[in-house]
């Protein structure tokens, strides 16, 4: 479960709000986690949205905002939020997400007869650059894959090769590999997994032998016990174990491999479905494996294989 309000909270943010609207916030952030069956990842930066909105009202006004307030503000007030969040360097995307979650929350705020205020919908969003997957080369990819090979009784290396190798070998991503529990894990009589993604689709994704193998070495050296509902990947002391520590295992790779700055974990992913692309699977295939709703989502690899079909044209043809 996501984090309160309360507890994602800067020092330089506290806001101690009214009950109403502490209220009002926590009833928002559970209808999006049980009605909208959004991902903990999404829930967590709508939860950013909110609380730096509320934070930046408080600047703004002198006073912590109330659920009256809230009923007053125009589309001056969001459009000045949204500059300040621009000065701090945040991204077209990141304020169209921003501007996405503050319109869902005054929906919801209206759709539940607490006030209404449609001075948002007056806002446009911020035009966002087309952007492409940048997924690592086959040879790359192997890299990362081997990386840990040396370390054969390091469980936490085994960890981390066995997760790397869902996000790669499986096109999961790092929310849906983390979600899993001791009793999904796979084995070579049960070779898939039915996993839960986005919107609450689900789909049946098969699990190549070597992540099978991997997942059971990293059981067989991991020292914590755990009951079959209980997470299968753990931190360091047992806990569940948290994406960020998956991402600093990519950063520490990208120094040793000399991977691209574009080497993240979900770059895994984007590898996965441009290397099926690349040796002729068929886009919807793609489509169901990755569990996208929607094929046009998916038809942005193509062009990731176009423009690698351009760049070896430029490179081998004799009249270059």
């Amino acid at each position: 479960m996501p984090p309160s309000l309360d507890e994602i909270m800067h020092d330089d943010e506290q806001l101690p709000l009214e009950n109403g609207l502490q209220d009002v916030c926590a009833g928002w952030l559970a209808h999006l986690e049980h009605s909208r069956d959004q991902a903990e990842l999404t829930l967590q930066a709508y939860e950013r949205d909110l609380r730096q909105f509320l934070g930046f009202l408080k600047r703004h006004w002198g006073h912590p905002p109330t659920l009256l307030s809230l009923a007053k503000v125009d589309a001056k007030v969001f459009r000045a939020f949204l500059s300040s969040r621009r000065r701090q360097g945040i991204s077209s995307r990141s304020l169209a997400r921003t501007l996405s979650a503050l319109r869902m929350f005054f929906r919801w705020l209206e759709s539940s007869g607490t006030l209404k205020n449609r001075a948002i919908l007056t806002l446009t969003l911020p035009r966002v650059p087309h952007s492409v997957p940048k997924p690592l080369t086959v040879d790359k990819a192997a890299e990362v894959m081997a990386a840990n090979g040396e370390a054969p009784r390091d469980w936490i290396a085994a960890r981390d090769t066995a997760v790397l190798l869902l996000l790669y070998g499986a096109g999961l991503r790092i929310s849906e590999a983390l979600g899993l529990r001791l009793k999904d894990a796979p084995t070579p009589q049960r070779d898939t997994l039915r996993i839960t993604g986005k919107g609450g689709k689900e789909r049946l994704v098969p699990v190549l032998p070597v992540t099978i193998a991997a997942i059971a070495r990293y059981r067989e050296l991991c020292p914590y016990p755990r009951a079959p509902d209980e997470p299968l990947f753990v931190g360091e002391k047992g806990g569940p174990l948290r994406p960020r520590l998956i991402q600093l295992a990519m950063e520490r790779l990208r120094e040793e491999l000399t991977l691209p700055e574009t080497a993240t974990p979900h770059a895994l992913r984007h590898s996965f479905a441009t290397h099926l692309l690349s040796a002729g699977a068929d886009l919807r295939q793609i489509q169901e494996l990755l569990g996208h709703a929607s094929l046009s989502t998916t038809q942005v690899y193509t062009e990731v294989d176009r423009d690698r079909l351009l760049a070896v044209y430029d490179k081998a043809h004799p009249r270059r």
